[in-house]
């Protein structure tokens, strides 16, 4: 079992609500809701582009993925972020803006957000007693030899090698697009995702997602609202 703290808007958000539709799959509840329709790309096609996706649900990584350290229980770790989650306050975007990173698409800040990269790398540094040591297989697995410098130094401290300043907040939409099925892809989350992202976001709750065993879809395990005191559990 895994866990990873994750933001994702809370469980009736209308963008969770578009983003499970689009991904086919809503971490919440575990349901499977029908794509979207729309124009140019067909239901297949973007099962196909979500596929990858899929299975992570719709989230920001705020920390990675994580084996529980022998020394700590999913009671402290969950009672620890609703903690956290009470202390902290909503961080509020511009908005958020399709984009492609490294070929895949995902939504990101339009406009810098230092505020965020910092509440980013404070749940990094945070939460990292509850996680134990990358095993060797882990640490292969992120394929070592394709990190900068800094980022294996991030891999071997922090388990993870995108925290800090190599950190980029993103909510991925898709698995690597290519350059041929851009344009179609792209104009589909256009469609999909405009009413939703008119306004301004806000970074407003922390998720304990939870990978029951490997490879099984991630669940939402519990969602706490950033400055609420009373927490809204999901399981």
């Amino acid at each position: 079992m895994r866990y990873a703290i994750y933001f994702t808007p809370g469980r009736n958000d209308p963008l969770t609500r578009i983003a499970a539709s689009w991904l086919g799959r809503d971490p919440f509840s575990g349901g499977q809701p029908g794509a979207p329709a729309v124009t140019g790309l067909s239901p297949a096609e973007i099962a196909y582009h979500t596929a990858s996706a899929r299975r992570y649900g719709f989230h920001a990584t705020l920390k990675a993925p994580f084996r529980l350290a022998d020394n700590a229980t999913e009671a402290e770790l969950d009672q620890a972020i609703a903690s956290y989650a009470a202390s902290a306050e909503p961080i509020l975007l511009s908005k958020l803006v399709p984009a492609r990173i490294d070929g895949f698409l995902a939504l990101v800040p339009g406009s810098p957000a230092p505020d965020l990269d910092a509440f980013a790398g404070d749940v990094v540094t945070t939460f990292d007693r509850f996680r134990a040591p990358l095993s060797e297989a882990e640490i292969k697995r992120r394929n070592p030899d394709a990190l900068s410098p800094e980022e294996f130094r991030n891999l071997m401290r922090w388990g993870y090698p995108y925290v800090f300043e190599s950190f980029r907040f993103h909510m991925t939409l898709t698995g690597r697009v290519p350059d041929a099925d851009l344009p179609r892809v792209r104009a589909a989350i256009d469609e999909v995702f405009a009413a939703a992202l008119e306004e301004p976001a806000r970074i407003d709750g922390l998720a304990l997602f939870v990978e029951p065993e490997p490879g099984a879809p991630f669940e939402v395990k519990s969602w706490y609202g950033l400055g609420q005191h009373t927490a809204r559990k999901t399981a």
